[in-house]
């Protein structure tokens, strides 16, 4: 019997433009793909071990012909749009207090930011969770099993009795290793208002 929903933030409740982003930036750079330290270091980014400032000025140094706003442009380019009839979806899921809510994102100052500044009713949904994790914040990071034996210990759960839900292959990989139950949604055709029905088995 499920008690506990994990939610993941991006191409969950707010839609993202992976492939958008990853076209743009290698066309801004100039480049074919990004190297394994440019991927190590906006992984850095978003477990919180480095400070944006230091962020930015690393690109700023490799990459001197683009401007700061240009990069934070780049930066943000994934971020689109968050239907609002997904925060009503939570807001009626916390209203009913039929199971305790968490959400569990990799993201970073940048972003979270962006949006505070483009999604007016950001508090209003970060309001119907009984924890709202970021990465940066808690400098833990998804797919990594200590991220979600974090969740679990924190919050004193026990893994058959969580969903946790995400776009991302590897991090449901992870979760499911640990007895969590899992939904790897696929945004292209799937939306998060449809949980009780997709996954209707476990409730």
């Amino acid at each position: 019997m499920i008690k506990t929903i994990i939610f993941d933030f991006g191409d969950v409740f707010i839609n993202l433009d992976k492939e958008g982003a990853m076209k743009n930036a290698l066309e801004l750079f100039k480049i074919n793909e990004l190297s394994e330290e440019l991927v190590a270091i906006n992984a850095l980014y978003e477990q919180g071990l480095m400070e944006t400032t230091e962020f930015l000025d690393f690109y700023l140094n490799n990459f001197p012909k683009l401007s700061k706003k240009e990069l934070i442009d780049a930066w943000n380019y994934i971020i689109c749009d968050f239907p609002s009839k997904r925060l009503e979806f939570i807001q009626q899921l916390a209203k009913d207090k039929n199971y305790k809510l968490i959400l569990l994102s990799n993201t970073n100052e940048l972003h979270i930011d962006c949006i505070k500044k483009h999604i007016p009713f950001y508090e209003d949904f970060k309001a119907c969770f009984d924890k709202f994790y970021l990465s940066h914040q808690i400098m833990l990071r998804k797919p990594n099993t200590d991220i979600f034996n974090f969740v679990l210990n924190e919050n004193k759960l026990k893994p058959e009795e969580c969903l946790f839900i995400d776009d991302t292959k590897e991090n449901t990989v992870t979760a499911s290793k640990l007895g969590i139950n899992v939904w790897n949604n696929d945004p292209k055709t799937e939306d998060i208002l449809d949980l009780f029905t997709i996954k209707k088995e476990l409730f």
